[in-house]
């Protein structure tokens, strides 16, 4: 156990995200990279293509069900999230700036539909979601699954805006200029937010450590 938690702790280490692999999809071929789409589609699709909006859908729809996920915790909280957000798109695509990048635009929809459904879900049920994380393999180890299992509870932990921030900087590999036009906060504010949720996930994973001696 005290093996896995020193292995977890690298997680929160912002200098070395890379570790993260532990709360990746299994089939990483249905996750696009974090770089934008051709930005001539969303414009057709702004122009009224349905075949470019569907090429939007296809190309984000992973990463951004990734995201609601860790954010939501539930499966189907993530899906009605993720399916809302390109509702929303497909109705606001005549907002989009033509200069813009569609990417932050994106997932600042996104991101304001996960706070709306968090927060109600909060007001509503009053406890802490704990959620559930893809299985990374059928024949994966039962050391990979329990720093997994470790992960997940940290991150679990963070306050809404930390994990938030932390997702996008090291899960969705954005950039703070781009989390900036995502959240509407000041990149100072940000770059706390990721440091702060730093910090907690590696006193969560030092005390698991500790926990297993």
């Amino acid at each position: 156990m005290a093996s896995r938690s020193k292995r977890a702790v690298a997680v929160a280490r912002e200098e070395s995200p890379t570790v993260l692999w532990a709360i990746q999809p299994a089939d990483q071929s249905t996750v696009r990279p974090s770089t934008d789409i051709d930005p001539a589609v969303p414009l057709r699709a702004r122009g009224g293509d349905a075949r470019a909006f569907a090429e939007l859908v296809e190309h984000f729809h992973a990463r951004c069900l990734r995201y609601a996920r860790y954010m939501l915790g539930e499966e189907e909280d993530a899906e009605e999230a993720v399916q809302d957000t390109f509702i929303r798109v497909y109705d606001h695509l005549g907002q989009f700036r033509p200069d813009a990048r569609f990417e932050p635009w994106l997932f600042r929809i996104l991101a304001n539909r996960c706070r709306t459904m968090r927060s109600r879900r909060w007001a509503r049920e009053s406890l802490v979601v704990t959620g559930e994380l893809p299985v990374v393999a059928a024949e994966a180890p039962e050391e990979t699954r329990d720093l997994m299992d470790e992960v997940e509870s940290a991150l679990d932990g963070l306050p809404t805006e930390q994990r938030e921030a932390f997702l996008l900087r090291h899960v969705e590999d954005l950039s703070y200029e781009d989390m900036a036009v995502i959240t509407g906060v000041r990149l100072s504010a940000l770059r706390m937010r990721v440091k702060r949720a730093c910090d907690a996930l590696r006193t969560r994973l030092v005390q698991e450590q500790e926990r297993g001696r």
